[in-house]
C-alpha cells in the first residue's frame, strides 16, 4: 500500500511543473495581445512586443516575461529529454533577463518618444538575454525533431533575424509576432507531451 501511494506522489511533481510551463506561452500572449489593443500609441507594424516594457505602464509587460519565462523553466523542470529541457530552461531564463533589462523606446512609443532614440545598456542587455534564450528556444526545437519543431524553430530564427537586419521593418516585425505565437503553441504542446 505505501508503495502505491509513494509512486504518484513522485510523478506528480514532474506533471505539475510542465502544466506551469503549458501556462507560460497562453499567459505571455494573452497579456501581450490585451497590452497591443489598450496601449495608447503601440502600431505592431512599428513596434516590438518588448517595447510595450516602456511607459507607465511597462511594468505589466516586464512582468509578464518574467512570470512567463519562470514559468517556462519551472516547465522544463518537468521534461525527460535533458538536452530538450536545457535548451528551454535557456530561453525561459533569456525571458527572465529581457523582463529585467527594458527593451528601449522608439520610432514614437510610448507617445511622445522620438522617432529615433539612443541605444542604452538596458536595451542591448535586454536584446543579449532574449538572443540567448532564443537560441536555446530554437536548438530545442530542433532536438525534438518533429516536423512541427523544426517548422517553429526555423520560422522562429529567421524571423528574428530578419527583424534585427532590417531595423523592424513591418513585415519583419509581423513575421516575429507570428513566430513568437507560433512557438508559444508549441511550448505548450511539449510540454503536455512530457518530451
Amino acid at each position: 500500500m505505501a508503495a502505491s501511494i509513494a509512486r504518484p506522489l513522485a510523478v506528480e511533481p514532474r506533471a505539475g511543473a510542465r502544466v506551469a510551463g503549458a501556462v507560460a506561452g497562453p499567459l505571455y500572449v494573452g497579456v501581450s495581445l490585451v497590452e497591443v489593443v489598450t496601449r495608447e500609441g503601440f502600431d505592431q507594424t512599428r513596434h516590438a512586443w518588448s517595447q510595450l516594457a516602456n511607459g507607465d505602464l511597462g511594468w505589466i509587460h516586464s512582468a509578464n516575461l518574467v512570470v512567463s519565462g519562470l514559468l517556462v523553466i519551472l516547465g522544463a523542470l518537468g521534461l525527460q529529454r535533458r538536452w530538450v529541457r536545457i535548451g528551454i530552461a535557456l530561453y525561459g531564463a533569456g525571458l527572465v533577463g529581457a523582463g529585467f533589462f527594458t527593451a528601449d523606446p522608439g520610432r514614437g512609443f510610448p507617445v511622445g518618444t522620438p522617432e529615433t532614440v539612443d541605444v542604452t545598456t538596458h536595451g542591448i542587455l535586454h536584446f543579449v538575454c532574449g538572443g540567448i534564450g532564443f537560441v536555446g528556444l530554437v536548438t530545442a526545437c530542433f532536438l525534438v525533431r518533429t516536423t512541427f519543431s523544426r517548422v517553429t524553430g526555423a520560422l522562429f530564427g529567421v524571423t528574428f533575424v530578419a527583424m534585427a537586419a532590417t531595423g523592424g521593418a513591418a513585415w519583419a516585425l509581423l513575421a516575429f509576432t507570428a513566430a513568437v505565437i507560433l512557438a508559444s503553441a508549441w511550448l505548450s504542446t511539449v510540454f503536455w507531451k512530457g518530451l
